[in-house]
């Protein structure tokens, strides 16, 4: 059995609304949340934000990095690699 799929976050917290942005040219999903950098609230915002994004639970991702810092890295459990691939393929944050 393959490993989870992992994939690279820039955060901005205290953002006017939260929202995948895109993918920036180093190949990291930017993502902007509402929620402040306290007692984990920022963190729980970007798991439901990518959660929602790609079309699967909350509970169904896990953040292996970055739990103080705005560059994170999110295990998605719930998914296969093609599966993300076509969920953040369809979002446009790959390919052409």
């Amino acid at each position: 059995m393959s490993a989870s799929p992992i994939i690279t976050l820039r955060v901005t917290p205290r953002a006017d609304r939260t929202e995948v942005v895109g993918r920036r040219a180093d190949g990291v999903i930017a993502v902007r949340v509402t929620a402040a950098p306290a007692d984990g609230k920022a963190n729980a915002a970007v798991i439901k934000a990518i959660a929602d994004a790609i079309g699967t639970r909350p509970s169904g991702l896990s953040l292996v990095s970055g739990h103080t810092g705005r560059d994170k890295r999110v295990q998605v459990d719930s998914l296969t690699a093609t599966e993300l691939a076509v969920a953040l393929e369809r979002l446009k944050l790959i390919g052409e």
